[in-house]
């Protein structure tokens, strides 16, 4: 997609010594020579028991925390958790951080010892060494204002009132958004924010309301003189180390990796030791086939959600005590309705939160993140949020397909039923990151094998012209999920050989054919693809096209309801003709696509594997299939029914935009499908790997080949007349676009350029012959590719194709930067 935003924390580096004061004056401070006791000092405030106890001053305004616990390590959390822009609202950044408060003289530090470098199984020199050799950090300074049977009591309120996470720094370098400038903070509008500052028996939760002051444009506020975002700290008690065991990490196994340098470690062995995330999870009974477990991992959901909503989410999330059983547990994976009065910032909950989002209604964003313990890779909590508005992407794809709203019908139920499988889905996929799995963009090659794949709705072109939803998404967790969880979870009995067992599982998982390629297959592997459907994609899209031809086809007003302008047709339309998008993404990969594996020493699997060169070229005939005038032209009796927009009811980044003022542009529409097909075709990385293994493999593809074979299906075809033959010329111009955008791009291969060059060249040579031969649009399709040749000639580094009209953002929790989901590791 591929700009997947993923924030990982797990554990941070040391850097030098710093040590941040506290501002002049923001401290009380007792008289010289008078002692001050914490229960005096407190008299008039509210006290929160917890982890750490504090008291808030109302009047004042001032927070202020009780240390009993000096020299005890535990963790320390930040992050931003409101952002900037429409729909971008807890996507900032997230520390963790192993942290101790240790009393020297008059001051109290905040201290955050190494713990990226270490020597497990050294002597105690060598343990000192290491320490001795990286810096440690002081994050704060204090001073007591208070004491009482040796615990100190400081004023917090300035190290919760801060820009913990530079926020305004990035603000004002406008790396965190356009436009940005000059942004401070600004403390006279900053305050503590109690309603999410809360104490509980294991973690302690304080919130700053910061006001930053600037000059930036944009959209990043309602007034952006003045931007106010939220800012979270939290002090969190440390699991005991005995009791849970460290599993290594395996690149095939699909879990996130934890990792620290170990400077004891022999040295036939590497320093960089990589384990598993992964929850704490045992059996009663290691020796036993089926045991329960000692603590079941429980999951709690929201209580504000729908009750609609919430039981599909606790069904999906719920299908993981299929993949637990699988494991050898009973019960061990357990899905709840969150209690009464309990609260989801207490870290003893793992929690799955249904939240409101502004902008787009079809925008919302979910993400899985986890609660890490630096020291182990534990996951102490895991935290599900998603968008409350997610499922109405599903519906809105529902009303394209059945068109249900005729008068005096009711709507087909199985609308409402695919927007709940796709959340049953989505809860289990989020659930799934926080026990520690990753993507498997591979999963639908054994047919929906894993919830941790992005899936496409499912759906089928009946004989009777209608629509089956029936089976929009899967049921049940992945026989991938299963085995990635036998992996991570098994417990294995005692003295049995993990590293042994942990093989064997691989093998199986191996032999029943399943293939793991996360988010790093990208646009080279074939099979690792977002949002598609069917184990081979060539097939697929040649279905998807007859089904998409017989929706256009038959698209009325019948997919807006009653009373709705005839304008809003064209947001029920994008997702229609768009729906091959992702389809097309999938089967380009087939060209210059390399299949490749995790594979380690002797695993039995092949590294790489190029693409069958038959099977490029049937990937290359299926795109370019979808750009045809056939393909890509509207009924003339549906463009006759969506009129510009009326009062009330704007475009939007849901609605296809146009050159034709307020009406609707079919051209346009057909632009940004037809844009995005060229672009995944030609695109630079592809045209290397194509060039490159044809150079190593004749049998395979040239670029040149491609090139002239695309040439002769469209510039050195037949114009049509009328619309298609406006189509055709639209297409033309777009495939010119991008031959002189490889030719000019400095950041492609050379030969890359030159053959887009020669291409280029080629081109326009035809182009001179036949113009003396052709007349009216033919003539002036001629003229007008000649002249851009001309503008590239002029000087090719400084070249800009002209624009191209673009998509509205097509995957349902994607943004129009591509950014769809965030699995942060706090």
């Amino acid at each position: 997609m591929k700009k997947t935003l993923i924030i990982l924390s797990s554990l941070l580096s040391a850097s030098t010594i710093t040590i941040a004061q506290n501002r002049p004056g923001a401290e009380a401070r007792p008289a010289a020579g008078q002692s001050v006791t914490i229960a005096s000092f407190t008299q008039n405030m509210k006290k929160y028991d917890g982890y750490f106890n504090f008291y808030y001053d109302d009047k004042s305004g001032k927070m202020y925390l009780e240390i009993d616990k000096f020299d005890t390590e535990f963790l320390y959390f930040s992050s931003l958790v409101s952002g900037v822009g429409n729909g971008n609202s807890e996507r900032g950044g997230a520390s963790s951080a192993v942290t101790k408060f240790v009393k020297m003289g008059p001051k109290i530090f905040l201290i955050q010892p190494v713990t990226a470098y270490r020597a497990v199984n050294g002597n105690a020199d060598e343990k000192k060494a290491v320490e001795a050799n990286f810096a440690k950090s002081v994050l704060f300074a204090f001073t007591a204002v208070a004491t009482e049977g040796g615990k100190s009591l400081v004023d917090l309120t300035s190290f919760i009132v801060r820009d913990v996470m530079k926020v305004g720094d990035g603000l004002g370098r406008g790396s965190a958004v356009t436009g940005g400038g000059g942004y401070r903070l600004d403390d006279s509008r900053s305050v503590v924010y109690m309603d999410n500052t809360k104490n509980f028996p294991k973690n302690t939760e304080f919130e700053a309301m910061l006001t930053f002051a600037g000059s930036g444009r944009g959209r990043m506020a309602p007034d952006n003189s003045s931007v106010t975002l939220n800012e979270h700290q939290a002090f969190v008690e440390l699991p005991p180390l005995a009791g849970y065991k460290m599993r290594k990490f395996d690149p095939r196994a699909g879990f996130f990796a934890f990792q620290y340098l170990d400077f004891a470690a022999p040295m036939t062995e590497p320093i960089n030791k990589k384990f598993t995330e992964r929850h704490r999870l045992a059996k009663k009974d290691p020796s036993a086939a089926v045991s329960e477990a000692v603590e079941p991992i429980v999951y709690y959901i929201d209580r504000g959600a729908q009750p609609i909503i919430k039981k599909a989410l606790m069904e999906g999330g719920a299908w993981w005590n299929q993949a637990f059983e699988a494991a050898g547990y009973k019960n061990a994976f357990i899905v709840k309705e969150l209690p009464e009065g309990a609260d989801p910032m207490d870290i003893r909950y793992n929690v799955v939160n249904w939240v409101t989002r502004s902008g787009s209604p079809t925008r919302a964003f979910s993400y899985g993140a986890s609660y890490i313990d630096p020291r182990t890779g534990e996951i102490i909590k895991g935290v599900v949020t998603l968008g409350s508005d997610r499922h109405r992407e599903d519906f809105l794809i529902a009303e394209g397909l059945l068109q249900p709203y005729v008068d005096g019908k009711p709507i087909p139920k199985q609308m409402e039923e695919m927007a709940l499988a796709r959340i049953r889905q989505l809860s289990a996929h989020e659930i799934g990151h926080t026990l520690g799995l990753t993507h498997n963009f591979a999963a639908s090659f054994k047919d929906r094998a894993s919830v941790m794949d992005y899936p496409y709705p499912r759906f089928n072109l009946k004989t009777d012209g209608t629509i089956d939803l029936s089976d929009a998404y899967a049921k049940g967790i992945g026989t991938w999920d299963k085995r990635a969880i036998i992996w991570g979870y098994s417990d294995f009995a005692k003295g049995v050989d993990e590293d042994a067992a942990l093989d064997k599982i691989m093998k199986q998982t191996l032999a029943e054919g399943h293939q793991y390629i996360p988010d790093i297959g990208g646009y080279a592997h074939p099979m690792s693809n977002q949002w598609e459907d069917g184990t081979n994609p060539i097939d697929q899209l040649n279905k998807l096209m007859k089904v998409r031809r017989h929706v256009l086809d038959n698209f009325s007003e019948k997919a807006i309801p009653k009373d709705a302008p005839m304008a809003t047709l064209n947001e029920v339309l994008v997702p229609m003709y768009l729906l091959h998008r992702f389809q097309v993404e999938a089967v380009a990969k087939w060209i210059g696509g390399l299949y490749f594996t995790h594979a380690v020493k002797n695993d039995g699997q092949a590294p790489t594997k190029m693409v069958d060169p038959a099977e490029q070229w049937r990937a290359f005939d299926a795109l370019m299939a979808t750009i045809t005038p056939d393909a890509l032209a509207l009924p003339e009796e549906l463009i006759k029914k969506i009129p510009p927009r009326p009062e009330g009811f704007p475009g939007s980044v849901e609605t296809f935009s146009g050159n034709t003022g307020p009406t609707f542009d079919p051209i346009a529409a057909a632009e940004s499908a037809a844009g995005a097909t060229l672009d995944n075709l030609l695109m630079s990385e592809r045209a290397a790997r194509i060039i490159e293994y044809n150079a190593r493999d004749a049998k395979n593809p040239s670029l040149l080949a491609i090139v002239d074979k695309m040439l002769d299906l469209t510039w050195k075809a037949p114009l049509q007349p009328g619309y298609k033959g406006e189509l055709q010329i639209m297409v033309n111009n777009l495939i010119l676009k991008k031959l002189l955008g490889l030719a000019a791009d400095s950041s492609s291969g050379e030969n890359v350029r030159g053959e887009a060059l020669l291409k280029v060249t080629e081109l326009k040579d035809w182009m001179a012959g036949k113009l003396t031969s052709t007349q009216g649009k033919e003539k002036a399709t001629l003229l007008f590719g000649l002249q851009q040749i001309g503008e590239f000639e002029k000087d090719p580094n400084k070249f800009q194709p002209t624009p191209v009209a673009q998509m509205p953002p097509g995957a349902p929790i994607g943004m129009p930067d591509r950014t769809f989901e965030v699995f942060e590791r706090y």
